[in-house]
């Protein structure tokens, strides 16, 4: 033994016994602190090291509530004592508001001696020192509330105390972490909502137009079905919306909130098209370097849409069915059987009960599919949902080319001649090709022409046509009322200046200064 430590007094050698072991002590909880972002947890475990290896029972921990303005108790070293939100503490009451009002720590030989002590716990020893420090937060000087505990002894008060601090400020540092956390986790919270509220509205019912008769039992066989997890067939002409239908289903069913995986059947060989759904194992073929989870996986507690479900083939059709019926399936090279909780929409445009009866399509897997089946109709068998779908399509455009545009009711009268074989799809070309012809945001009957519909349209007498134009509506303006006359007259000059009651002289003076294109008929 050296001559220094010969020479060491025993209270000496007790404090550097101390120093040894709350620096001991200081290290383990600092490891605590660094192992999880449970806060109420960490804290609880932080006291029983402190009580352990320092010696300093009755350890508790009250946090700043921001709501409330109160220190609350967030841990305690207790097994016999619950956490109460009770029992709470205001700047300035008591010692530990006193402390927290202050911001310096409180140092008492013996507890039942000060005059400011609550007792709200009821857990302290009253013969027992204590001591309670601030538990600061960064270089604000703003506490965050406090730490407390009882020494064993008054001896080396001012030492425990500074080591009570140090342990507040690796307290602090995790509390800041986890405030910060929380207020991300909160702002994230926030912003999927929103997305959630976001999406939900983009494919709800409102993107969804239409209010003839048809369209309406669309909307109500919708409301029905999205209660249930009934499987889902959509029918219908390619652009009749179909996926928004699907869209419509999944966000407003008990599975919004899960995943909704999408898939073009038809744009994957059956190779791909295996491997795309059920997913695959590594090494399972030449450029698999890696375990690769299926559409079905990742719909897993959600909702698969298989759009173009006719084009598959007969013999991957037998592998669908097997996900259909039992819910599972293997990844490609794979030997573990996985189970799914899916709920499964699909649409066609093929006439799937003449490709069953031609043995191009399974009878079983035809009946799996066509639970609940929706027909979605043609555009040329809802003329009357025209108007409105070509003003929602047209707000749009006008958000996608940042700018306004306008559609005049000689546009709308235009597009009403037309059968659309492309249906709603081919109606958002045109329109954004008549947008894009029109520079000055105002789309009517000629710029609707000049994308070429004008060749196509229907004659004036067929069912589709729309009803008799009344000239004298304050609504039209006056290009519009002489483009609409022309073309009722057949753009005779003559007969389109009787229908407005205007000489032949009048009315070519119109078209001239209004910068009408004659059209020879």
């Amino acid at each position: 033994m050296s001559n220094a430590l010969m020479n060491t007094t025993e209270p000496e050698m007790n404090r550097l016994t101390l120093v040894e072991a709350e620096l001991n002590t200081l290290y383990e909880v600092s490891a605590v602190l660094s192992r999880s972002l449970d806060l109420h947890n960490t804290l609880k475990e932080v006291l029983k090291l402190l009580h352990d290896r320092g010696k300093l029972t009755h350890g508790v921990v009250t946090l700043f509530d921001e709501d409330s303005g109160e220190l609350m108790v967030s841990a305690l070293h207790n097994d016999k004592i619950e956490i109460s939100d009770d029992v709470r503490y205001r700047s300035g009451e008591g010692i530990i508001g006193t402390i927290m009002q202050a911001r310096e720590p409180v140092v008492v030989e013996r507890i039942s001696d000060e005059a400011r002590f609550l007792d709200r716990l009821g857990i302290y020893d009253q013969e027992l020192p204590f001591i309670g420090v601030p538990i600061m937060i960064g270089e604000s000087g703003k506490p965050a509330g406090v730490l407390a505990a009882q020494p064993p002894h008054i001896d080396f008060l001012e030492e425990q105390a500074h080591f009570l601090e140090m342990a507040a400020n690796l307290i602090g540092q995790t509390v800041r972490l986890s405030k910060t956390v929380e207020v991300e986790r909160m702002a994230l919270k926030a912003e999927r909502d929103d997305l959630r509220r976001e999406v939900k509205a983009e494919h709800g019912f409102d993107s969804i137009i239409g209010h003839t008769p048809v369209m309406r039992r669309i909307f109500e066989q919708i409301r029905q079905v999205a209660k249930w997890n009934t499987t889902v067939l959509i029918r219908g002409e390619s652009g009749t919306g179909k996926e928004l239908i699907a869209n419509a289903i999944h966000y407003n069913s008990p599975r919004a909130s899960g995943a909704f995986v999408k898939l073009n059947c038809a744009a994957l060989p059956d190779n791909l098209l295996e491997s795309e759904l059920f997913g695959h194992e590594k090494g399972a073929f030449t450029g698999a370097v890696s375990q690769r989870k299926g559409r079905f996986e990742q719909a897993n507690g959600g909702t698969i849409f298989l759009d173009e479900i006719g084009e598959i083939s007969p013999a991957f059709q037998a592998k669908l069915l097997r996900v259909l019926q039992e819910g599972e399936f293997e990844r490609v090279g794979g030997l573990q059987t996985l189970n799914v909780d899916v709920r499964v929409i699909a649409a066609t445009n093929r006439d799937l009960e003449e490709e069953v009866e031609n043995g191009n399509f399974r009878e079983d897997l035809y009946y799996r599919l066509n639970v609940m089946p929706i027909d979605m109709p043609p555009l040329r068998e809802r003329v009357e949902d025209i108007p409105d779908l070509a003003c929602f399509l047209v707000d749009k455009i006008a958000r996608q080319q940042d700018r306004t545009l306008m559609l005049k009711d000689s546009a709308i009268r235009q597009l009403m001649r037309y059968d659309w074989p492309g249906n709603v799809r081919e109606l958002e070309n045109c329109l954004e090709r008549a947008a894009i012809m029109c520079e000055e945001g105002n789309i009517d009957r000629e710029a609707i022409n000049l994308t070429g519909l004008d060749d196509k349209l229907l004659p004036r007498d067929t069912p589709q046509s729309v009803e008799k134009i009344d000239f004298n509506d304050p609504s039209l303006d006056e290009r519009e009322r002489v483009i609409a006359a022309l073309e009722e007259a057949g753009w005779v000059q003559a007969k389109a200046a009787r229908l407005l009651d205007m000489t032949p002289r009048q009315i070519a003076y119109r078209i001239q200064t209004l910068n009408i294109k004659m059209r020879q008929i």
